[in-house]
């Protein structure tokens, strides 16, 4: 058998390798380091959810557990009598548990030949997309888990204390679903939310909405200049979605991920038998490819690897958006965003590297006064789902 490789390595190369650390042993270092930033950075452009939530950091432990105290009352003190505290127990105390579900990874095999052989720069794509799948989940879980909450009763439920609960606004007054991209049925529907949030005593800051592009888009052209809308920014600022349009002091998003009739993002018309309740005159565009207006897959915690409950498809029949203050959710990580990529032997011997990135995080409503859910098609509210909140349960899951 010929020999590919001088054995006595008498006449070794003098290696440049740009990959070193200073020249360390590990030739690989810095292609680590740079992909890492690729992969955080395109986690961090594409969601959204993240910093609108509580988000809280575990070091130990499955489950992170939130403690709600309720409210008491005052009276007017009657002389001669003692003063021995609330005979009601007052104020009641509640709690809520966020359980960590099972690690969320996105990965890709690269072939160090095809690695060589391409005329771009290969592993930093791969990881903006794999950053791109773990945003993608992430906003998803927390969109979902906040329309819980907005079906959901307070915590809080000792008698004669009962906190407010969620809050579910219809877009339009009756059964077309198409009443889900009116402009001036929208802007109707964020100020009855916004009346909500204050009458439960929810706080104005941090209060956001989560629409579809369409309908972000449909408030921009319908109802954008007769002074309903406040803006901080005027011209092309307003087509980016970032927050800059403003209904009763509520931030608009516009997200792909938020739950919109069953689907992610948007609906299209179907070919034939079209219900009015429940779908939209929306024409498809055409070539939209397997991932736009994906269905809602089950992420019940009956399914495998997950440990709180995110419902299914049919759960969001006819929801269209969201409204909701910080406090509406909680988002608890035990492994941030990370990368992980193989080295050593394992790349000898499949001659490549799997890139690896991961996240271990759990999502649930906390405060449902905070959360609104939006809905169209139907005038009777959306069913709740998953564990209902009782007065001897915190409706958490992990215990």
């Amino acid at each position: 058998m010929a020999t590919h490789q001088n054995a006595a390595n008498s006449n070794l190369a003098q290696l440049t390798r740009p990959g070193s650390l200073n020249g360390a042993a590990d030739s690989r270092a810095l292609y680590l380091k740079l992909f890492s930033g690729e992969m955080f950075k395109g986690f961090q452009h594409n969601t959204i959810a993240r910093d609108l939530v509580m988000k809280r950091t575990i070091k130990s432990g499955k489950s992170l557990q939130f403690i709600y105290t309720g409210r008491t009352d005052a009276e007017f003190h009657t002389p001669g009598k003692s003063i021995l505290g609330n005979d009601a127990g007052a104020p009641p105390v509640a709690e809520k548990t966020i359980t960590i579900d099972d690690l969320l990874i996105s990965s890709a095999f690269v072939y160090e030949l095809d690695e060589t052989l391409a005329h771009y720069e290969l592993r930093g794509e791969i990881s903006k997309k794999i950053g791109f799948a773990l945003a993608e989940k992430y906003d998803r879980l927390i969109f979902r888990a906040l329309t819980r909450g907005a079906r959901a009763k307070a915590p809080v439920m000792k008698t004669n204390y009962v906190e407010p609960g969620g809050t579910q606004i219809q877009v339009g007054a009756g059964s077309n679903a198409d009443d889900a991209l009116n402009a001036n049925h929208l802007v109707t529907a964020f100020y009855d939310a916004a009346a909500s949030l204050d009458e439960k005593g929810v706080s104005q800051d941090g209060r956001v909405g989560i629409l579809n592009p369409r309908q972000y888009y449909a408030l921009i052209q319908q109802v954008g200049e007769n002074g309903l809308i406040n803006r901080d920014e005027q011209g092309t600022s307003r087509q980016k979605g970032n927050g800059i349009v403003e209904i009763a002091g509520i931030k608009i998003f516009k997200s792909m991920n938020v739950p919109f009739f069953s689907k992610y993002g948007t609906k299209y018309a179907p070919s034939s038998g079209a219900s009015a309740a429940t779908d939209l005159d929306t024409v498809d565009p055409g070539n939209t490819g397997d991932f736009v207006s994906a269905a809602i897959e089950d992420g019940r915690n009956s399914v495998t690897g997950i440990n709180n409950d995110y419902g299914q498809g049919s759960n969001f029949a006819n929801s269209c958006g969201l409204v909701f203050q910080k406090e509406g959710a909680g988002a608890v990580e035990a492994i941030g965003p990370q990368v992980q990529i193989t080295s050593g032997d394992v790349s000898v011997i499949y001659q490549g590297d799997v890139i690896l990135g991961r996240l271990a995080m759990g999502a649930d409503y906390l405060n449902p006064a905070a959360c609104v859910e939006l809905f169209a098609g139907v005038t009777t509210k959306p069913a709740q789902f998953g564990t209902v909140q009782t007065a001897t349960n915190n409706a958490g899951y992990g215990g």
